[in-house]
């Protein structure tokens, strides 16, 4: 095999495990697919956690159920470009469409690190 079809053959690979790893795909032959559904629940816990930080009046809103309505959200699609930030504004679109988030709902501003800022 060619370096060239080689380095193509590792990169097909790595997008279909990346596909089973967020978007739901069948896993790739020669992995085990309840390994994977482990590692998709731990990367959806990661993606809640992040948006409970940046959007924490959803995580009110939705109380208990916010860990479960996220999960449903994010199973089968990857983090949308734009990052942590889009995810978040995407779960309140959603949100927001089925009728549960007010229409006058506005994300909370940003908030932004600086080495300057203490934690409390």
């Amino acid at each position: 095999m060619s370096e060239d079809a080689a380095r193509e053959a590792l990169a097909g690979a790595q997008a279909a495990l990346l596909a089973a790893l967020v978007a739901g795909e069948e896993a790739p032959p020669g992995f085990d697919r309840e390994r994977l559904l482990i590692q998709e629940s731990s990367l959806i816990s990661k993606r809640r956690r992040t948006v409970a930080r940046l959007r924490p009046d959803l995580a009110a809103l939705l109380g208990d159920g916010f860990a479960a309505e996220f999960d449903a959200y994010a199973r089968g699609r990857p983090k949308p470009p734009g990052g942590s930030h889009a995810d978040a504004r995407d779960f309140a679109d959603r949100l927001r469409a089925a009728g549960r988030l007010p229409e006058e709902s506005v994300a909370p501003e940003p908030r932004r690190w600086s080495p300057f800022t203490r934690r409390r």
